[in-house]
């Protein structure tokens, strides 16, 4: 499997890590006090210069621990750190973070920690879980008043690539800090607006502020990758205005949000699959099939083959997988794409030997079982043959026929959401073939119809094939 942000990413990813390949974690995910001699190598934030401390000094009144605890005891199930944005002591943090209370608050209470100790309450008026966001206040605004707030930096004064950034949080729990980086602009191939980092960012500092040299909001801690040096992921500052102004006089949430986080998830999964559909397949360069293959605005295709030696069943694979994923709960990562094909030539192993192989193919293919957060997927079988492709004749490419199956899992609390995969093979060559599969997750029906229609359509014959392979 080719390495991606699905093993690096944490949390939107962690896997934003995101898989692709995720070896990531969240950065506020709970995890026991290592023994001391890990505890000793565990990587600490780079050392502030002058400018640093002086910044770190100026924010500290305004620097939060926010803590997710089970409602009946101190013990923490999550930690995660967070800022004051105005008088009134409303705070951002990551919604990962209090995500536990947000789908359980019968279950769980907020609370959070200054850096000069004082503690108390909390209240969660709104969230944006696309872009790991949320809106807290104090139960009691006393303690926290007077203590200023952290400005965002305004939008129209873009910040230049490789320009000192501080970010701010209690990594580790082991006491507030601050990790000195450079700001590297958007992620590339991001679906969603992201900022990279480089600097360090560990477990415990996710919704703490990233800011510049003047002290005002470059962006919001978010993940980072833990197969990489000084990789870190930040969330950009314009979805922290939009949530301050959305939810700063909303009512706090005290029921669970399960209905919330599907609205917010349909409104993401409808401009992603447009924004798929819109864009044109590429084409493999296979001779004989037209196989699609994503664009990789927001993707990354990676590609492998059977050894040039091998002497049985030669095949070339590409997999092509979006690095923004949705966290929303535990082990629940949604709302994103992965496309994927085999290319395969039994020219080595004769057509009675290549039938066989290539007819149980599908066997190998995982489709989901009934979990706690998902039923068994629900697939149906047909053969088709897809129409031809824009602006070509029957004539110049002859009708392909498929094998399709199309599965789709339920969200148990997320209503109208699914995950789709559609899987095909083609049916039409004695010693060549092709396999291909696409999954969405976390797709409503309509959106499920129209990225099954589409990735059928992308298939049929090369326009360079003559002839149906024999």
């Amino acid at each position: 499997m080719p390495l991606s942000l699905r093993a690096a990413l944490a949390c939107r990813a962690a896997a934003f890590a995101t898989a692709l390949g995720l070896a990531g974690a969240a950065l506020a995910q709970p995890r026991p006090a290592p023994p001391p001699a890990a505890a000793a190598s565990a990587a600490e934030p780079t050392a502030p210069t002058g400018a640093g401390q002086r910044i770190y000094e100026r924010i500290r009144p305004q620097l939060l621990q926010v803590r997710t605890l089970l409602k009946t005891q101190d013990s923490q199930s999550s930690v995660g750190s967070g800022f004051l944005v105005d008088d009134a002591g409303h705070l951002i943090t990551n919604y990962h973070v209090i995500s536990q209370y947000a789908l359980r608050p019968s279950q769980h209470r907020l609370v959070y920690a200054t850096v000069d100790g004082r503690q108390g309450a909390l209240q969660l008026l709104a969230f944006d879980v696309v872009h790991d966001l949320a809106l807290l206040k104090p139960v009691d605004p006393a303690p926290l008043a007077g203590r200023g707030s952290v400005p965002i930096r305004p939008a129209n004064e873009p910040l230049p690539r490789g320009a000192r950034i501080y970010s701010m949080g209690n990594p580790l729990d082991v006491g507030f800090a601050v990790a000195e980086g450079s700001f590297n602009g958007p992620v590339e191939r991001s679906y969603l607006p992201t900022l990279f980092f480089g600097g360090s960012l560990s477990s415990g500092m996710s919704g703490g502020p990233a800011l510049d040299d003047n002290g005002r909001l470059v962006g919001v801690n978010v993940a980072a990758r833990r197969d990489g040096e000084q990789v870190s992921f930040l969330v950009p500052a314009d979805p922290v205005r939009l949530l301050i102004s959305r939810g700063r006089g909303a009512s706090p949430i005290v029921a669970p949000a399960w209905d919330e986080v599907a609205r917010q998830l349909g409104e993401h999964e409808t401009r992603l699959t447009a924004a798929f559909i819109n864009q044109p397949w590429r084409n493999a360069g296979h001779p004989l099939y037209r196989i699609p293959v994503p664009q990789e605005t927001w993707m990354r295709c990676w590609g492998r083959s059977s050894p040039a030696q091998s002497r049985g069943l030669q095949f070339e694979r590409s997999d092509c997988e979006m690095d923004s994923r949705v966290f929303v709960a535990g082990p629940l990562l949604t709302g994103y794409i992965t496309v994927r094909h085999e290319a395969y030539d039994g020219s080595r192993i004769g057509a009675w030997r290549f039938s066989e192989r290539h007819s149980s193919s599908f066997g190998n293919e995982f489709v989901g079982r009934d979990d706690r957060l998902r039923t068994a997927a629900q697939c149906r079988e047909r053969t088709i043959v897809p129409p031809a492709a824009p602006g070509t004749t029957a004539k110049a490419e002859p009708a392909l026929p498929l094998r399709a199956v199309v599965c789709l899992r339920a969200y148990k609390k997320l209503p109208g959401l699914h995950d789709l995969m559609v899987l095909v093979a083609t049916l039409d060559g004695r010693t060549a073939g092709v396999q291909g599969r696409l999954d969405a997750f976390g797709v409503g029906l309509a959106s499920a119809e129209r990225l099954t229609r589409h990735y059928l359509a992308g298939f049929g014959r090369s326009g360079s094939a003559t002839e149906v392979p024999k």
